[in-house]
């Protein structure tokens, strides 16, 4: 188990960013969050597999199909377990 941390750069508000990450994060098992910031960015971490974090990574650094990722920044942690499911705070 592992924990990723990422903050999506782009048109990545206002383009159903968050229901198409909480989506994906379903189809991967995957537990966390993902939220608007008030700088236009989205952040979101989640905790599961290593290898489906890693496709849930590919996947926010292209979004939904009306979003435009300019850039992923992204930070690998040890997982807490503090997370039951995925949610869109």
């Amino acid at each position: 188990m592992k924990r990723l941390y990422l903050r999506i750069y782009g048109l990545v508000q206002g383009v159903n960013f968050r229901t198409s990450t909480r989506r994906k994060a379903h189809e991967l098992g995957l537990a966390g969050f993902v939220k608007n910031m008030p700088d236009g960015t989205v952040e979101t971490v989640a905790e599961g597999e290593e290898e489906k974090l890693l496709q849930y990574k590919k996947w926010c650094q292209k979004g939904p199909s009306s979003a435009v990722v300019d850039e992923v920044r992204e930070k690998w942690e040890e997982p807490t377990g503090e997370f039951n499911s995925f949610t869109i705070r």
